[in-house]
């Protein structure tokens, strides 16, 4: 598969990486031109510019801070240029809190899609670069879960593809719609992290939950 990867920072590394050693071509797009060939050396994927990225291959993973990805893809691009594009939405609207910075409206994800027309998949928002860059990212209970939130089947499939090639188990968790729950179940989690508690002691196994 071909993958363009808007960014340079440590998602971007962790997943363009993932892939590049998966054996899809990948293309990072940065603003720095040194930078971004840095990272396409360490990575083993191709380095180019923003533009280049928005539009490589069948899909653009946007490792961006989340109030960066509208004004970016706005540079690269006219109005309609992403209809029918896949965009994989990494990106947590989370600021200080951690509350949502997208308050009562809809969420990322959605906001991204009705400003770009684009088939966007939520994916790989819900844990740091760290885990995404384990090789693979496998624990005591086995591979790390990847919840899919989207509203087009070729696109969830072609992201599951890229979820499974990192050694992760993917699963659709709903309609776009429900990348706001996601959205707002990461920024929980995020406060439970960042103050020590472990949110795993709040999940007991299914079999204890009864009928």
């Amino acid at each position: 598969m071909r993958v363009g990867v808007l960014g340079t920072g440590a998602m971007a590394r962790a997943l363009g990486g993932g892939w590049a050693r998966a054996g899809h071509e990948v293309l990072v797009g940065g603003r720095d031109a040194e930078r971004t060939a840095a990272l396409a050396v360490s990575t083993g994927t191709r380095p180019g510019t923003l533009a280049e990225a928005a539009r490589f291959g069948e899909a653009t993973l946007l490792a961006l801070p989340h109030d960066a990805v509208l004004p970016v893809l706005g540079t690269v691009g006219a109005a309609g240029s992403f209809d029918g594009r896949i965009l994989i939405d990494c990106t947590n609207a989370v600021g200080p809190g951690p509350v949502l910075t997208t308050g009562d409206g809809p969420g990322a994800a959605r906001t991204l899609a009705a400003a770009t027309g684009a088939r966007v998949v939520k994916a790989f928002n819900h844990l740091t670069p760290a885990v995404w860059s384990r090789t693979p990212p496998v624990f005591a209970d086995g591979p790390v879960a990847v919840p899919l939130c989207g509203d087009d089947e070729e696109a969830l499939a072609l992201v599951s593809t890229l979820a499974a090639d990192l050694g992760c188990a993917p699963f659709v968790a709903g309609p776009l719609a429900h990348a706001d729950l996601l959205e707002a179940a990461t920024a929980f989690l995020i406060g439970l992290w960042t103050s020590g508690r472990d949110p795993r002691a709040m999940l007991p196994p299914p079999a204890a939950l009864g009928g």
